[in-house]
């Protein structure tokens, strides 16, 4: 395994400079890049909830329909050893995925479960009070704000109405 330098995609970088910038890291850490790859990079890319692998299995099959639940959970764990993608909270029950490596939080709905990216700079620093307990080297914090989003927080009537138009 050969981990990417500490490259970050820039905010306002399109998907195709964002595929540019995935293409590389492939070659810096010795990884083919290869169609199937580039497939499943790009819909997690497009992908604006944070999908589990099997979400992501269904998106990549459409556009390579031969492609097995397994050849996913392989890449992805290729592009989590590899620094390509990150993964969000896994207490929130299956694993999830995202491309955004720009410093950030996440908004979650607590009755959808669909997360939000928040930019870190929205977010105030963060001090602790006390040091770490013994030997803990701390990497970096991430923030996980709980609430409802637009369409869970709307009233019903409402909520209705916008899903038959």
């Amino acid at each position: 395994m050969h981990p990417v330098r500490d490259v970050r995609i820039e905010r306002g970088m399109d998907v195709e400079h964002k595929m540019q910038w995935f293409r590389n890291r492939c070659v810096e850490a010795g990884l083919p890049c290869t169609h199937q790859r580039q497939v499943l990079y790009r819909a997690l890319l497009e992908a604006e909830d944070h999908p589990s692998p099997e979400m992501l299995y269904e998106r990549v099959k459409r556009d390579i329909p031969s492609v097995s639940l397994g050849t996913v959970y392989r890449n992805i764990k290729t592009f989590l050893d590899n620094g390509l993608i990150g993964e969000v909270s896994l207490h929130h029950g299956s694993l999830r995925l995202e491309a955004n490596n720009a410093p950030h939080h996440h908004l979650v709905c607590r009755k959808c479960r669909t997360m939000f990216d928040l930019p870190a700079e929205q977010v105030e620093d963060i001090r602790l009070r006390q040091a770490l307990p013994n030997g803990f080297r701390l990497e970096r914090f991430v923030v996980e704000a709980h609430g409802l989003c637009a369409t869970c927080a709307a009233p019903k009537a409402r909520r209705t109405f916008s899903k038959l138009s």
